[in-house]
This record gives structure tokens, sequence and C-alpha cells, in this order.
């Protein structure tokens, strides 16, 4: 095979990731021909074509994801070395990338992470939040190196480095009548008005699974993506919703929701997971990160919510 010039992939990969030459060329602060000039070369070096041109952008051919893989993953090499280098200095500087779902973050932020950050006052910690999807997408092409995700759907890309069982439940006001109930079954839920995550969520996913066992439909009256609007739609009074405990953990301890469990075999075994992308060697910061965050979060602790 014909040798390239390492010096190229990143114009083919930021027009890739950015959708377009020009919005590749922005990010670089070059001009659009400047891109598609390299890109061109890289081209004519391997003989193959490696962007499809459409009106609204570019998308890679074959050749073309072999490449963005390539680079991506040496990108991700690059970063590891680096934070192996920093470990023989002591952990004193680096960084870890974070994405998780906004259940986990009450839990991760009061516990695991002031915990981490007294120990490595260098290390930096990124936290960003995003639905079941997007979190597997962003770990799978090292957007970053660690997730927290709630009923992980099935993904060669993604490797488990820690599961525990959190069951999902019924979520209720003070006063609600179902605060009096030991237990639910899954058509009980039908008789109340309901507030849930969308799609791109792993409880809907799941959810979507028990109804179709059940051959029982839950119709929301409100959905959103965030797991904020849906404790105050229930804190208000407005309805129910259905949450593993964990993710209103601070709401339970104030008295403010309560959790009525709700029997069904899917949503007792439903569980938490910490992943990372297939193969990836984590960084020594990630690493401890890792172990603050199953010695710090009761999501990672069956029963302790």
């Amino acid at each position: 095979m014909p040798a390239f010039p390492e010096q190229r992939l990143p114009y083919l990969y930021e027009a890739v990731h950015c959708g377009s030459v020009r919005a590749a060329a922005e990010k670089l602060a070059i001009a659009p021909s400047a891109v598609s000039r390299q890109i061109a070369l890289l081209e004519e070096e391997l003989n193959v074509a490696l962007l499809e041109r459409h009106r609204k952008g570019v998308v890679p051919t074959q050749a073309g994801q072999l490449l963005i893989d390539y680079t991506r993953q040496q990108v991700a090499h690059r970063g590891d070395m680096l934070s192996k280098i920093e470990s023989l200095r002591g952990l004193r500087s680096g960084s870890v990338a974070v994405v998780t779902g906004e259940g986990f973050v009450q839990d991760l932020v009061r516990n695991p992470l002031r915990a981490f950050r007294e120990h490595y006052p260098g290390i930096t910690v990124s936290v960003e939040i995003n639905g079941t999807t997007e979190i597997l997408r962003r770990i799978s092409e090292d957007e970053a190196e660690l997730g927290l995700v709630y009923n992980t759907p099935a993904d060669s890309r993604i490797v488990m480095r820690a599961a525990c069982q959190q069951p999902m439940c019924a979520i209720v006001a003070p006063d609600h009548p179902l605060r009096r109930e030991q237990h639910l079954a899954f058509a009980e839920l039908t008789r109340w008005p309901i507030a849930l995550m969308n799609g791109s969520y792993g409880i809907r996913q799941l959810l979507a699974h028990v109804e179709y066992t059940e051959k029982t439909r839950l119709n929301p009256v409100l959905t959103t993506n965030l797991i904020s609007v849906l404790k105050a739609f229930v804190a208000t009074g407005q309805g129910i919703t259905l949450l593993p405990r964990f993710s209103i953990s601070h709401e339970l301890a104030a008295g403010e929701l309560f959790a009525v469990p709700v029997r069904h075999d899917i949503l007792e075994r439903a569980e938490v997971h910490l992943i990372t992308r297939a193969g990836r060697h984590l960084s020594p910061a990630a690493n401890q990160f890792v172990s603050h965050c199953l010695q710090g979060m009761s999501a990672f602790r069956p029963g302790a919510n």
C-alpha cells in the first residue's frame, strides 16, 4: 500500500466530523480551498476516493471511514501515552472526560468527584450530560473515556467496567395516594397522569420493552429529555414518573419525593453501567476516577438508596 503523509489526516477527519469542508476550515482557521487541497492530495496519493460530496455536506467512503477510525485511534493512543507519562510524575496533572445521563449527576458530584479532586487537585474533569444513544456514540468514538448509563443496549463497541442492579420505581409526591402502597403492578401505572423521558434514553427504552411484554401502553402526558422536569412534574402534584432511586437520592432523603417499587422482572433487574470503548486502555487518571466512582457512588451499591 502506498505511504501517505500523516499530516493530511486531520483535514479529512475534521471535514467528516464537522460535516462539511467549510465547517472544517472554520474550525481549523484556514481557507476552505486549503482543506479541499489536502484531502485531494490524500486521495491522489492513495488512489482512492475518501469523501462523497452532497448538497448538505460530505460523508466518508468506506476507505475514508477506515482513515477516520485510524485517526481517532491514534488520537486516543496519544492521549493514553501522555497520561501514562503524567502518572510517572504522580498524577499531578492530566484530565478525565466523562459523559453521563442526568440521573447520575447528583451522585457523581456529591461523592466521588469531591473525593477525587481532594486526592488529585491537578487533574481536570469534564462531565457532559447526554442521552443513552449519544453517550454510546461519544464513548465509541473516543470523545470521552468513561460513560455512566442506565440500561445500556448491546453494542459490540462498548465494554462494561462495572454494573449494579438498580430497579425502576414509580416516583410520587408526598401526598399522592400511591405513597401508601408497598408495591405496584405495571398495569396500575396507566391509572395516573405520567411523565417520561424521551426515546433516546435508556429509561424509556427499558419501559418500551416492558410495554411490549405486558401488552400495556403507557401514554405520557409529558415527555422530556431532563430528569429535573420529571421531578418538578411530580413534586407539583401533576402526576407520577418512573426512575431508579439513585437518580433522586437527594429528594428521597429530604422527603420531597417517594419511590414505590414496581413489580416486574425487567424493571427489577435493570442495571446501571460504567462503560468504556472496547479495546481502549484507560489513562491512570481515568482508572483512579473509576475506582472513586465504584467506591463513592450509591448507584453502584445495591440497596444503598
